[in-house]
């Protein structure tokens, strides 16, 4: 049996542990993470004026194209890769311009995507000007290799032909075709693509001998930040998603029974996929070892594709399974139910501010009996603080009976060591789920909700919500039961608020709301609790 004091200390880690767990969480994306983001994202912005300033002639390595005509297996496929140059994209190089509802697509002389600009009001940056997918030299979407060297280097030097110049498909589905005319085959891709800015495509060849391969590009680069996960993911017809993040593949990696296969940023991805007949895949890494993806093709292919937001309902619209694409990390199970939740709350509410408050609450009610319990565990061990004392005091030189009157008092007075902890403990799942949530939820882009507060996945601008979380935590402490002996302890406790409100400065004000909500139902829960001790202890008086 353990002594008295590891039982009292029990409580007292597992409280420091998990406040350790939050605090280390935080600190180590604001201090660790996004520095080197930062750093990176200093670096690409010099890249890309540098890029600006000289002529369009300039060509990328880009790792990936299978030299074997016809290899015998994917893993053989994988290990005949080599670096090719593809040429850059300029405006004169742009054969059909497609306007949908949702966008403008423009496909350049190699029949690939050269850009993807939103036209959505929500998407523009602060100078108003519209958001573009897409960055200069970097793999585009729809770019077709061949396994055989000799055609491939010849398909880089022989520009398609369109069948329009123009697409209108703002108001219903249009059609048009690419033709590139090689010395030894033709390439056919017929297009149609809807007004909602998504496409199917039919790549056709007219040589059976001649494997080739195409692409869903490089991820777009609107918002590659520390905050979420970016790279490319994988979902197989198992219904498993393998993902993999920029900069952690080394090696060629292949797939068959592929459903889909996305390269994206914190709220965008551009998207192949085939949900009726699966498809082969290839992750290659780039010079930076970031993941492309290439769909293995022999003589036809056909699949559908989408560029834009990963928003959930036009996501569904398009394929229930695609809904995989918003990826939510290692909390995934329990954050994607809770966006669910919160998008249907939001459908009756109106108000995605409102609708996080809400859901706060909701929360707080499901949680409130195994709160209650924590809390009136707390208030016991308090009361019981002067008799722990005395059995310390009596039994100082005997643990084992220190232990064993230690729990015969816990169990007299139906307290238990742990049971403050508990509570805590169960919500940093929920937290670490709602934070994915609010993380990557495009929907909270632009989204409103008092006064200052202009969008929701932003920061507040005036750092109202994190100084009112910081406070409503200084409170939540000052009436909560502290049964804390160790100073060092105390001072570490009392510094949290502080702590806290710092690196919330910088989180999305939908977050901040939702952590000041819940401290401030957890303050009346408490204040509840202790007026309900209070007449107890007066009753006995």
């Amino acid at each position: 049996m353990n002594n008295m004091n590891q039982d009292k200390g029990m409580q007292k880690r597992m409280l420091v542990m998990t406040l350790i767990v939050f605090v280390f969480f935080i600190a180590y994306e604001f201090l660790v993470l996004k520095p080197k983001q930062e750093e990176k994202l200093k670096q690409q912005e010099i890249a890309k004026q540098e890029s600006k300033n000289e002529a369009p002639k300039v060509a990328i390595e880009t790792n990936g194209v299978p030299i074997t005509a016809q290899p015998s297996s994917s893993a053989e496929t994988a290990k005949s890769i080599s670096a090719l140059s593809s040429k850059s994209v300029g405006s004169s190089n742009i054969i059909t311009t497609i306007k949908t509802s949702k966008n403008i697509i423009q496909i350049d002389k190699l029949g690939r995507v050269a850009q993807v600009t939103l036209l959505e009001n929500k998407y523009k940056d602060e100078e108003g000007n519209s958001f573009k997918l897409f960055e200069v030299d970097q793999l585009r979407p729809l770019e077709v290799r061949f396994a055989n060297t000799d055609i491939n280097n010849e398909a880089f030097e022989v520009d398609y032909i369109s069948t329009v110049s123009s697409v209108d498909a703002t108001k219903v589905a249009q059609k048009f075709t690419l033709t590139q005319k090689l010395s030894g085959l033709t390439l056919l891709k017929n297009f149609t693509v809807y007004p909602d800015g998504h496409y199917d495509l039919e790549v056709n060849t007219t040589s059976s001998k001649e494997q080739f391969f195409i692409t869903n590009g490089f991820r777009p680069n609107i918002l590659a930040d520390m905050y979420a996960d970016h790279g490319s993911m994988i979902k197989l017809n198992s219904g498993v998603t393998e993902l993999t993040v920029d900069e952690d593949l080394s090696n060629i990696k292949s797939y068959t029974g592929v459903q889909f296969v996305s390269n994206f940023d914190r709220y965008y991805a551009t998207v192949i996929y085939n949900f009726n007949q699966s498809l082969q895949v290839s992750l290659m890494p780039d010079k930076d070892n970031n993941p492309q993806g290439f769909v293995h093709a022999n003589q036809s292919i056909s699949f559908s594709g989408y560029m834009g937001p990963k928003n959930f309902k036009v996501l569904s619209s398009l394929n229930e399974g695609l809904t995989d694409v918003i990826e939510y990390g290692f909390f995934t199970f329990l954050a994607k139910p809770m966006f669910l939740l919160l998008q249907f709350l939001q459908s009756y509410i109106g108000n995605w501010g409102w609708t996080i408050v809400f859901l706060t609450i909701l929360i707080k009610l499901v949680l409130y009996p195994l709160s209650y319990k924590g809390m009136v565990s707390m208030q016991k061990l308090k009361d019981l603080a002067p008799k722990m004392k005395e059995i310390q005091a009596k039994y100082k030189d005997d643990k084992q009976k220190q232990s064993m009157h230690m729990m015969e008092l816990y169990k007299k007075h139906g307290a238990n060591p742990m049971g403050g902890c508990l509570p805590l403990i169960l919500q940093i799942p929920i937290f670490f789920a709602i934070y994915r949530v609010l993380l990557n939820s495009i929907e909270l882009k632009g989204a409103e909700w008092i006064l200052w507060i202009n969008d929701l996945a932003e920061m507040d601008p005036l750092f109202v919500l994190p100084i009112l979380m910081g406070a409503s935590m200084w409170l939540q402490q000052k009436i909560t039961p502290n049964t804390m002996q160790d100073e060092m302890q105390k001072k570490i406790f009392q510094m949290l608020p502080i702590v806290f409100t710092f690196f919330f400065l910088w989180f999305p004000a939908g977050l901040t709301l939702y952590w000041f909500v819940n401290n401030v139902f957890t303050i009346s829960q408490q204040y509840y609790i202790n007026r309900l001790f209070e007449k107890q202890r007066a009753a006995k008086k």
